[in-house]
């Protein structure tokens, strides 16, 4: 038997889509804390940022481009590894796939494993599961920066450090000041850390605070449309990912056990981040992880859907 509201199991409702403009041929789809896409439109073709997470959920976004240019999808950016950024991907008929060499390594080391895992904590993300191909290969790869030209619109890929995963990247537009962040940033939403590397972020988030975009596009959450929301964002994703490893980094000098650095972290975070979409199905996962860091295991251990439905039961169950 399942347990009771495992991760988003419960949350089957359905979100309501928006398709909004953040200057020329820029566009931000988002829907109530589901996982975000981003739209670049150039001179002679158009590029997505993050897949969706199936070719079906895909489909609806491709049709939403196709309202408002005529132009092919030349390109599809992961801006990361997750099976909800990126298996989608097959639907873009035709299209590059652009991912950082470090995001392609961790598909080797760990997407089939992420692939199942996400897959039974998001199963309305997940309806049309039978329309996945199987895993998403990346087409073009490249270490830490490039350059894709729309025509004569730049789309600078970089990335600028560890966070959400070792693999991040971020893509700015810099004829409008435009950056899509993808996990890096959420807004009102809930940091997914599993993967995450806690020391590093806060400084890759200040890099990303140095560009000074004039409207930003996270992860999760409404599209930041001014220079005061995009500020507002990273400084509150800054604040969840702090709180939470301060927490549970004093846990660990303590010597209390993961149940235990779970209950105090609860104590920290409730308080400030307990509205956030996706914070209850966040959480165990946060807490482990930061738990591991904390304790000196650098790498992210990979998670299975086995060993997310343990941790669900010891610490939420």
């Amino acid at each position: 038997m399942p347990l009771k509201g495992f991760a988003s199991t419960a949350d089957l409702g359905e979100k309501k889509v928006s398709f909004d403009t953040l200057g020329p041929g820029l566009y931000a789809y988002t829907a109530e804390g589901d996982p975000n896409s981003g739209v670049i439109v150039g001179d002679d073709s158009a590029m997505v940022i993050d897949a969706q997470a199936t070719p079906a959920m895909a489909e609806e976004l491709i049709a939403r481009v196709a309202k408002v240019t005529d132009k092919p999808i030349k390109y599809v950016l992961l801006t990361h590894y997750h099976a909800v950024r990126v298996l989608g991907a097959s639907a873009f008929k035709g299209a590059e796939i652009l991912a950082s060499d470090t995001a392609r390594a961790m598909i080797v080391e760990r997407g089939q494993q992420d692939m199942e895992s996400e897959i039974g904590r998001f199963p309305r993300l997940f309806r049309a599961v039978e329309t996945i191909p199987g895993l998403t290969w990346p087409s073009i790869t490249f270490p830490d920066q490039m350059s894709v030209f729309l025509g004569r619109r730049e789309v600078r890929i970089m990335h600028i450090g560890r966070g959400h995963t070792a693999g991040d990247v971020i893509a700015a537009v810099p004829d409008a000041g435009v950056v899509f962040s993808g996990d890096l940033v959420e807004y009102k939403s809930a940091c997914y850390c599993g993967d995450a590397h806690f020391t590093d972020w806060p400084a890759t988030l200040s890099r990303l605070a140095a560009l000074n975009a004039n409207a930003l596009v996270p992860g999760r959450g409404a599209a930041l449309t001014t220079p005061q929301l995009v500020a507002e964002g990273i400084e509150m994703t800054s604040d969840f990912i702090s709180t939470l490893y301060t927490s549970v980094s004093d846990s660990v000098a303590k010597g209390r056990s993961l149940k235990d650095a779970f209950d105090f972290a609860r104590l920290a975070m409730d308080p400030k981040f307990k509205t956030f979409a996706i914070y209850e199905h966040c959480l165990p996962f946060n807490v482990a992880r930061a738990y591991d860091e904390a304790r000196g295991i650098e790498w992210p251990v990979i998670w299975t859907a086995q060993r997310d439905r343990e941790l669900w039961a010891a610490l939420q169950g």
